[in-house]
């Protein structure tokens, strides 16, 4: 028989947190990585499906290392935490958020629960009627390189989708310089399997996706707000993007080419200083001299940065890759979670790339 043990029990971690869905994707990467962070102590985990199993049961890469049992999100509630990851989908983050608040606890939503300021928005895109307004208003959306200042005294912070990540890092330093015409904007990206989320779908299922390459969400995406959003608030002008998703036969990992139109003469090499300038004093953030791949940035929370100039097309030409369980999810909340905690921004992230 199987002696199990916690070995996470043992940690002294200064903060107390807990992580509310332990069954997906998401909610074992935030285990992997908060598991070795010398200030934070994984207090519960909780899976309203699973609640009593050992998380190395419904994770078997966890076996003797993070043995502890499940519980419920009653139970959650009534631990004494410092902060809670909503590793939830959307339309349920919102209820918990709802009926809990964030007055015992701080809040990191790794749903697209809070990622818009209008209720409206909200509702028209996902499709979904939203029952805490009050508090969208509230949440401050957690991009690091951009919203630093915001994030650190917030309580309720709304986690970036892994597409707006990747493209709004590729933007920024942009739309700063006022350097692109702000409605002409194209982002093309693509995606491995685990950004549509653990449980199966048709769409998901092996002999659909293997040997294949197909379009999704065409015109409807519901990143598309959300990077038209948070750009329109950081520029201070209306930005509209025409943004196409793919779903590639890969685990993980997002590329993303955005294409935009200069007001000014730009050259490579501007663009390059102008990239290299505004990313200066990130941690995660690598401007490269070649294009990039997605096993460049594999299992870590960096995103890497190509940008160049196309004479001929007069265009403006950035890529930019993730890893979409990383930077694209976890590994960026619990970057929001250093900074809420005032630690050092990269404690706890400094995984290496994995590659092959």
């Amino acid at each position: 028989m199987v002696k199990y043990q916690d070995l996470s029990k043992g940690k002294k971690g200064k903060f107390k947190v807990g992580i509310v869905g332990a069954s997906g994707y998401t909610g074992s990467e935030l285990i992997r990585i908060l598991f070795t962070h010398p200030d934070v102590s994984i207090k519960v985990v909780t899976s309203e499906h699973h609640a009593g199993e050992r998380f190395s049961k419904i994770h078997p890469q966890f076996s003797g290392l993070v043995d502890i049992r499940l519980s419920t999100a009653k139970e959650l509630v009534e631990a004494d935490l410092d902060l809670v990851f909503l590793a939830l989908p959307h339309g349920i983050s919102m209820n918990f958020v709802r009926d809990h608040g964030y007055k015992r606890f701080r809040i990191i939503d790794l749903s697209g629960d809070f990622r818009l300021k209008s209720a409206q928005t909200y509702e028209e895109w996902y499709k979904l009627s939203h029952v805490a307004k009050n508090d969208l208003k509230k949440a401050v959306f957690g991009l690091p390189e951009i919203f630093r200042t915001q994030i650190r005294n917030a309580d309720l912070v709304a986690n970036p989708g892994c597409y707006a990540t990747s493209a709004i890092l590729a933007l920024a330093p942009l739309l700063k310089n006022k350097l692109i015409k702000s409605k002409e904007i194209i982002i093309d990206s693509k995606s491995g399997m685990t950004g549509a989320g653990a449980t199966a779908k048709p769409s998901t299922h092996f002999p659909e996706v293997t040997d294949n390459f197909s379009v999704y969400g065409l015109l409807n995406h519901r990143h598309t707000p959300e990077i038209q959003t948070q750009l329109s608030l950081f520029s201070k002008q209306k930005i509209e993007v025409l943004f196409t998703p793919h779903l590639i036969p890969i685990d993980r990992g997002i590329l993303s080419t955005v294409y935009a139109s200069p007001k000014v003469e730009v050259c490579s090499e501007q663009l390059i200083e102008i990239f290299t300038k505004f990313y200066a004093t990130e941690h995660f953030i690598r401007i490269v001299s070649d294009p990039p791949a997605v096993k460049n940035v594999r299992g870590s929370n960096y995103c890497d940065l190509f940008v160049t100039y196309d004479k001929r097309t007069k265009r403006i030409i950035v890529i930019s890759v993730i890893d979409n369980l990383v930077k694209g999810a976890a590994g960026q909340a619990v970057q929001n979670m250093n900074i809420m905690f005032n630690l050092i921004e990269n404690k706890g992230l400094r995984q290496l790339p994995l590659c092959p």
